[in-house]
């Protein structure tokens, strides 16, 4: 009965801290399906990031249900079982008789009471047939009394003994499944966690590597001076280039590194004036002009009216 009172003492307490954990768990939710909706939604710019921050979420959503599985089974598989020994009838009827005992033992002390009282009777004065007569009656029924006791004492005693085995015995059974449960609860999680790790580490290399790729191949494709000499009409391969006046839209975004490139933004609209066949493109956007990769950006076939009339002004110029 110890060792059970201790284990639900130990549940409830966990019970006890249920308003803070729903809210913790609250907490964690909508942590996750933000982290989710952030990487779903395309609102980073850097598709690395977003990945991460989408794969975090998804993974937290996932040991969120594994803590629900460990939850259901301390309540389902541990707490209601051992509740259960405490309000079952087995436990009831042993304390039924324990009652019993009690009850039997008073009338027990009650009666050798009044048999003593009747004894000092008879030595105080004469014995008459009438005394005699219940002095033996209460002795007789003390002697039921108390063989009724024992029997009763022996019947409590193994009904107790049978209840504290029983509920050592499934105490015992449903520790196993708690620790089993908390085990497999852990091992799931750090899994979980394990596989986040691993698409992390593997994304960020991904990432690393493609970004010196691209580093690379911007360094080979980068307009040589002779070329940015083209641009302004200061050598006689001016033919090699397209000398072609449309707009653009931006598709995807770069950071100028250099002096002479210039910066893109997603759905900004650029002003191409030149396309060299390094790859390489040179137009002006928001008032600033320079060098940017072809393959950033698209012709568009229709252009705001804005850009129309600054595409006039340049050709004008």
């Amino acid at each position: 009965m110890v060792l059970l009172q201790a284990v639900l003492k130990h549940l409830g307490h966990f019970g006890q801290d249920s308003i803070v954990l729903d809210e913790a768990e609250l907490q964690s939710r909508k942590l996750a399906a933000d982290c989710c909706k952030y990487g779903d939604d395309g609102q980073c710019t850097d598709p690395h990031v977003s990945k991460a921050v989408s794969q975090f979420g998804a993974s937290h959503t996932s040991m969120e249900g594994e803590r629900e599985t460990l939850l259901g089974v301390l309540s389902g598989q541990v707490s209601e079982p051992l509740r259960a020994l405490i309000t079952g009838a087995p436990l009831e009827d042993a304390r039924h008789l324990v009652h019993r005992y009690d009850k039997l033992r008073q009338e027990v002390e009650a009666q050798a009471a009044d048999v003593m009282r009747r004894r000092s009777k008879t030595k105080d004065s004469d014995i008459t047939a009438e005394n005699s007569m219940k002095l033996r009656a209460a002795e007789t029924r003390l002697t039921e009394l108390k063989s009724s006791m024992v029997a009763l004492g022996r019947e409590a005693t193994d009904a107790m003994s049978s209840v504290e085995n029983q509920q050592q015995e499934i105490t015992s059974q449903r520790l196993f499944a708690m620790v089993d449960a908390e085990r497999c609860y852990h091992q799931h999680v750090l899994g979980i966690l394990e596989k986040l790790h691993a698409e992390m580490t593997s994304e960020e290399q991904s990432y690393e590597s493609t970004s010196q790729t691209v580093a690379a191949e911007k360094e080979a494709n980068l307009p040589t001076q002779q070329e940015y000499s083209i641009t302004n009409g200061t050598t006689d391969d001016a033919t090699s280039l397209k000398d072609a006046l449309f707009i653009a839209k931006v598709v995807h975004p770069f950071d100028a590194d250099a002096e002479g490139e210039l910066s893109l933004s997603v759905n900004d609209y650029v002003i191409v004036r030149q396309v060299a066949p390094t790859g390489w493109s040179e137009g002006e956007c928001r008032g600033k002009a320079g060098w940017f990769p072809s393959a950033y950006v698209q012709k568009e076939e229709k252009a705001p009216a804005n850009m129309m009339l600054e595409t006039e002004s340049s050709s004008k110029s």
